[in-house]
């Protein structure tokens, strides 16, 4: 089996993902229609992520920890500059406009807060202290809360949830755990209500989508319908009635799970579930394998922050979570998104290839 040593590559992890994008390839072309230039240029993107995701690898371990504050700090920065002269489309001012392409700083802070907190909690004695706590917080918060105002509130979530995972794997006491739930709990109110209108709504709807099936349940009452007409086996590739004829909104993106599930049925569902889990797992394996602690804590939280992306994109498009924004995986059409994920796994494979050599 290729393990692309030479290249610090991982051959099983790889395996694993180029399994992932070609089925999103064959999915994305279903779900636009059979569009030939939408397939060619998710191509492209696939082509581009992998690229770096193999440059990535070649970074030592080292230099990712000395950079990790610095890579924060200029996302922090991109962050503010949105805010200021951002480029604005569907309702949201997200990116920044390079010329050539726009740039979404967010998608980079997917990967700035487990590194520097991972860089945080590795300079002092573990498990951290409630101060150090406190700091990874304020670190963690501050990006969020920028990204919130965006509004982005998918991507928001996503950020504390990789905070706190790189909080969890450092062995965070647990009352410091229940002191976190109850700020969580004392400023939900005030949180609601800051809430945009439409945030609002989306959450309303989950407990009762037929409220209003033509409007803000439309895009959960579909997906549901699309899974459900699926049956064990499915309707078949570029056969599902739902997706082809245009009733899932966001098929190509949000929605996706719902055209390949439609597609595919229950046993293409759970051999794609399982395929994610394969993912998940190798990467904590490579966790467990890596003595070094910066290394461990990084690909651990990293690991548990892909398999939240897929829980959340799963629970949303089931019916069983709000609709919050948040695409599928490595499957979904878009290049921001594919191109932090693949660094990410980049990441982890340079990391565990010189787990040896760290001391």
């Amino acid at each position: 089996m290729f393990s692309g040593k030479r290249l610090h590559l991982d051959g099983p992890l790889l395996i694993g993902l180029l399994v992932l994008s070609a089925l999103g390839l064959v999915v994305i072309f279903s779900a636009s229609g059979q569009s030939w230039d939408v397939l060619f240029r998710q191509g492209l993107r696939v082509g581009i992520s992998l690229a770096v995701m193999v440059v990535l690898a070649q970074v030592s371990p080292e230099n990712l920890r000395r950079f990790s504050p610095h890579l924060f700090a200029v996302a922090v920065i991109a962050l503010v500059a949105v805010l200021a002269v951002g480029t604005a489309g569907k309702g949201a001012q997200r990116w920044l406009d390079l010329g050539l392409v726009q740039f979404q700083p967010s998608e980079l802070m997917k990967l700035g807060v487990p590194m520097v907190l991972a860089w945080l909690l590795t300079r002092g004695r573990l498990p951290p202290s409630f101060l150090i706590v406190l700091v990874a917080l304020v670190l963690t918060l501050i990006p969020a809360g920028l990204v919130v105002v965006q509004p982005d509130l998918g991507t928001a979530i996503m950020l504390v949830a990789s905070g706190f995972f790189v909080l969890l794997l450092a062995g965070i006491r647990w009352h410091h755990v229940l002191m976190m739930l109850a700020g969580v709990a004392a400023v939900a109110p005030y949180l609601w209500f800051r809430l945009h209108e439409y945030q609002r709504q989306r959450i309303l709807t989950l407990f009762d989508p037929w409220a209003d099936p033509m409007g803000s349940g439309y895009q959960s009452i579909q997906s549901q319908i699309a899974i459900g007409s699926a049956g064990i086996w499915g309707k078949g590739w570029l056969a599902g009635s739902q997706s082809q004829l245009e009733f899932i909104p966001e098929r190509s993106t949000d929605f996706i799970f719902a055209v390949f599930a439609e597609e595919f049925g229950l046993i293409g569902a759970l051999m794609l579930l399982i395929l994610y889990l394969f993912v998940v797992g190798r990467c904590l394996i490579m966790a467990y394998h890596t003595r070094e602690t910066f290394a461990r804590l990084l690909i651990g939280a990293l690991a548990l922050t892909f398999f939240f992306y897929l829980f959340v994109n799963l629970g949303m498009v089931s019916g069983i979570l709000p609709i919050v924004g948040v695409p599928l995986p490595l499957i979904s059409y878009g290049g921001t998104s594919m191109l932090t994920l693949m660094a990410g796994f980049g990441i982890i494979m340079g990391l565990h290839a010189r787990r040896r050599l760290m001391t």
